[in-house]
């Protein structure tokens, strides 16, 4: 299982929204350096969502704007 960055997000919060959006469509997706971007250090080191490489284009359509 081979991980790539999908997406970066400088707020924890808006990361975990996320995931919970790929979860409910069945993708599974890990963030890295979630906490750093919790304590307001989202500009140094944002929260990086990661998805296995045969989830990327699903998991990016997921997360497509719905307008």
């Amino acid at each position: 299982m081979a991980l790539v960055e999908i997406e970066t997000f400088p707020d924890r919060m808006i990361a975990e929204m996320a995931r919970g959006r790929l979860a409910a469509e069945g993708i599974e997706a890990i963030l890295f350096d979630g906490g750093v971007a919790g304590l307001g250090l989202g500009g140094l080191l944002p929260a990086r969502l990661m998805v296995d490489e045969a989830d990327e284009a699903r998991a990016l359509r997921s997360l497509e704007p719905d307008f």
